[in-house]
C-alpha cells in the first residue's frame, strides 16, 4: 500500500463538466444473443479469477464479472487535459445476469459494445451499467469508447495523505498521475473494482512529441509517440498505474539480467537517481529473504502525490519535497524496500478482500523494519520494544488489524500490527525456518488471492505446529497480545 512521504520511518522515531449522473443512451440496444461466442478466450485464461463481493466495501465492484483481460488504447492531449479511451474488455459471467455492471467515474461514455453489437451504457453514482443477458462462464467482448478530463474520487480513511483522493487526475502542466488504493482505476478505464479479481492487461498510451507515459506492466516498443504495456501474469486493478509527463527514463539491469526502468524528471528527479540506482542491491537483498522477484521487469516512475505504492512491475512514488538531507535519502531507500516488498507481497499474492489488507502490508512492513535494523544496527530487543509501544498506541486509536473498519482504510495499525504478528512467529520459528515459509508461501501462490484462514493452514502445514492462536490473537485483540 502507498505510504505518506512525509511520514517518520522507524529509525527516525464529482463528476466533470461533459458528464451527468444519468446521460442519454449512446447506442440502441441490440438484441441478446444466447450463442456461443466466436472468439476463443483461451489465450486470457491467465487472467481467469474467483471474484468475492467485498466485505469491507461491498459497493465496489462485481463479484458476478471475472474481468480475464482489459485491451486500453488512450490518447491524452496536455493542453486540452482531454483523455480519450477506447477499453476492450474479455469479461467472463460467474452467474447469469441481465446486465453488465462496472465501476466507472467521471468521464464520458461515447459508444458501447457487446460481442460487436450495439448497446446502451448508463452512468450513474460511479456505475457504468450496460443491458446483456449473461451466461455464466460464457465470456463476452465489451468495449467502450469513452473521454473527459479525469478526476480523481476519495476514499475513507484518516491517513495524511487521503486528502490528495485516488484515481487519475492532470497536473497543472498537462501531465497525468494516478494513486489508486484501495479504488481509483475506475476514473480511467471501466474497471471492476475488486481486489479479488486480477486480469491480464494491455495498455497503449498516445502523447504529443516530447512526452512519454508509464504503467504498470512490462514496457513494450515505443511506437511514433505510442508507449505500450503489456501484463501477461494476473494484476489486480488498484495497482495498475499511469503517468504522462516530459519523462527521461533511465534502464538498469538488476540482478539475473532483470530490467529495470526509471521514468523521471529531468533535473527535477536528478536527485533521487543515486537511491532508485540502488534498486538492484535492494531487490537482491529480497530475494535472499523471499525468493525469486516474481516478475520479468521492475521500475519506478515519479510523480506528483504525497505517497508511494507498489503498483505492478513499475511503482508508483512521490515526488520528495523540501530538502534533501540525507535522513530523506535514507527514507526513500527504506519507502522502495517496502514496496519493491509488496511485489511479493500484495501483488503476486493479494488477499482476497481488504480486510485482510494486513496480508500485505504487514509483510512489505515487516520487511521495511528488518531492513533498516540492517542499515542502522538496532537490536532484535529495540525492534520488539518498539513495535509494541506502537502497537500498543494503534490498537487503542484504531483497533486491531485483523477486525479494520470501513472508515479507517489502511491506517497504520495493518501496518504494524501485522508487522508484529510476523516478529512474533519469526522468533518462534527462528529466522532459518521462517524466512523457509515466506518463500514457500509466494513459490506456492503465486498470481492468486489468499486469506486469512489460507495463511493460518499453510503456516500449520509447513511448520507441523499449530499457530492459529498467536496469529488470531495478534489480529484480533484489543490489546497487544503477551
Amino acid at each position: 500500500m502507498f505510504r505518506y512521504l512525509t511520514g517518520v520511518a522507524l529509525a527516525m522515531t464529482v463528476l466533470c463538466a461533459s458528464c451527468t449522473d444519468t446521460p442519454p443512451a449512446v447506442t440502441p440496444s441490440a438484441a441478446p444473443s444466447n450463442a456461443a461466442p466466436a472468439i476463443d478466450y483461451t489465450a486470457w485464461q491467465a487472467g481467469r479469477s474467483t471474484p468475492v463481493a467485498d466485505k469491507l466495501y461491498p459497493e465496489h465492484g462485481n463479484a458476478g464479472l471475472d474481468v480475464l483481460q482489459y485491451d486500453l488504447k488512450l490518447d491524452w492531449k496536455p493542453t486540452e487535459k482531454l483523455l480519450t479511451g477506447r477499453a476492450t474488455l474479455r469479461v467472463r459471467p460467474t452467474v447469469a445476469a441481465s446486465e453488465i455492471k462496472l465501476d466507472f467515474a467521471n468521464l464520458s461514455v461515447d459508444t458501447v459494445t457487446v460481442d460487436e453489437k450495439s448497446a446502451t451504457g448508463t452512468l450513474a453514482k460511479e456505475k457504468l451499467t450496460i443491458p446483456a443477458t449473461l451466461v455464466a462462464d460464457q465470456p463476452v467482448t465489451v468495449v467502450v469508447e469513452y473521454h473527459g478530463t479525469p478526476k480523481q474520487v476519495s476514499y475513507p480513511s484518516h491517513r495524511r495523505d487521503a486528502k490528495e483522493g485516488v484515481g487519475l487526475r492532470p497536473t497543472k502542466t498537462g501531465g497525468l498521475w494516478t494513486m489508486q488504493e484501495p479504488w481509483g482505476a475506475m476514473t480511467w478505464y471501466p474497471a471492476n473494482e475488486l481486489i479479488s479479481d486480477k486480469a491480464m492487461y494491455d495498455i497503449a498510451v498516445t502523447v504529443p512529441k516530447g512526452w512519454a507515459a508509464a504503467a504498470s506492466g512490462t514496457p513494450g516498443p515505443v511506437e511514433g509517440s505510442t508507449y505500450r504495456y503489456t501484463s501477461a501474469v494476473p494484476t489486480a486493478a488498484y495497482l495498475t498505474t499511469l503517468a504522462v509527463d516530459k519523462y527521461r527514463q533511465v534502464t538498469q539491469t538488476g540482478p539475473h539480467g532483470l530490467k529495470l526502468s526509471y521514468w523521471v524528471l529531468p533535473k527535477t528527479d536528478d536527485k533521487l537517481l543515486p537511491v532508485l540506482k540502488k534498486s538492484p542491491a535492494l531487490i537482491s537483498w529480497l530475494e535472499s529473504n523471499l525468493g525469486p522477484y516474481p516478475f520479468e521487469t521492475a521500475g519506478a516512475l515519479v510523480n506528483g502525490s504525497v505517497s508511494a505504492m507498489e503498483t505492478q512491475q513499475m511503482l508508483s512514488l512521490g515526488r520528495p519535497t523540501g530538502k534533501w538531507t540525507k535522513t530523506e535519502q535514507e527514507f526513500f531507500e527504506e519507502i522502495l524496500v517496502h514496496e519493491y516488498a509488496h511485489q511479493w507481497f500484495g501483488d503476486t499474492v493479494t488477499p482476497t478482500g481488504w480486510t485482510d489488507l494486513w496480508l500485505n502490508e504487514g509483510f512489505a512492513q515487516y520487511m521495511q523494519y528488518l531492513y533498516e535494523q540492517k542499515l542502522y544496527k538496532f537490536s532484535d530487543a529495540d525492534l520488539e520494544r518498539f513495535i509494541r509501544k506502537r502497537d500498543a498506541e494503534l490498537r487503542k486509536s484504531v483497533g486491531p488489524p485483523g477486525k479494520p473498519k470501513a472508515a479507517n482504510f489502511a491506517e497504520s495499525n495493518v501496518y504494524v500490527c501485522g508487522a508484529g504478528m510476523l516478529k512474533e512467529l519469526n522468533d518462534a520459528l527462528g529466522d532459518k525456518k521462517f524466512f523457509a515459509l515466506m518463500k514457500a508461501w509466494v513459490a506456492e501462490h503465486k498470481d492468486t488471492n489468499q486469506d486469512r484462514a489460507a495463511f493460518i493452514a499453510f503456516v500449520k502445514e509447513k511448520t507441523g505446529k499449530d499457530y492459529s492462536k498467536l496469529i488470531n490473537a495478534w489480529l484480533d485483540s484489543k490489546s497487544t497480545p503477551k
